[in-house]
């Protein structure tokens, strides 16, 4: 997983750019928020997320690591592909969206090019728990998301499972670890794998 490209930006476009990392130019699409804070002959550091598909290979790239945390969860929803996440980056900042989200703001969230109101909806629905609410601070915080629960979910997205697959295993071994107050990670993962393997 290529999840940061540190180099020297040899092009800019509003959507895309060309990434000079040890002589190799890679291109990586971005939102034009991003795409604007770069400029041809300087160093840039960027947030990516690699999208593998049977006839592509891609990188999206983001200058915040929580906007790249926040295009994989929107890419979590039910319909929602690379192309429709990386435009609702584009329209909307993670706190934005996470206030359009809990605030069940349809209206707003129709905003993004090629999301109607149906789609809007079922964004609200699904993504509500996992993008959580904002702090005081301003940092996220994930609704519900205990200790073991990310440390089953990323062990088992390591592995090489989708976010969804492993999110589904983790709801497959909530009682067992509500049964213990101090869960053995171990033990949940090798349970959620079985959950996984009777699919």
């Amino acid at each position: 997983m290529i999840s940061q490209l540190v180099g020297k930006v040899a092009q800019v476009t509003g959507t895309w750019v060309v990434m000079n990392v040890n002589g190799f130019g890679m291109k990586v699409f971005c939102t034009p928020n991003t795409a604007a804070k770069l400029k041809a002959g300087q160093e840039a550091t960027l947030h990516t997320a690699l999208v593998l598909r049977q006839d592509s290979v891609t990188l999206f790239g983001f200058a915040e690591a929580s906007e790249r945390d926040c295009y994989e969860i929107v890419q979590t929803a039910t319909g929602i592909g690379p192309k429709t996440a990386l435009a609702v980056l584009s329209v909307f900042s993670p706190d934005e969206l996470r206030t359009a989200i809990s605030a069940a703001d349809v209206k707003t969230i129709t905003k993004v090019p090629g999301i109607g109101t149906k789609v809007a909806q079922r964004l609200i629905i699904e993504l509500k728990d996992k993008l959580g609410t904002t702090s005081s601070a301003g940092m996220p915080i994930t609704a519900g998301m205990s200790i073991w629960q990310e440390q089953v979910q990323a062990g088992l997205e390591g592995l090489g499972y989708s976010s969804r697959d492993a999110e589904a295993a983790v709801e497959n071994v909530r009682e067992l670890a509500a049964a213990d107050p101090e869960p053995e990670i171990a033990e949940l993962l090798r349970a959620a794998l079985r959950s996984l393997a009777k699919k």
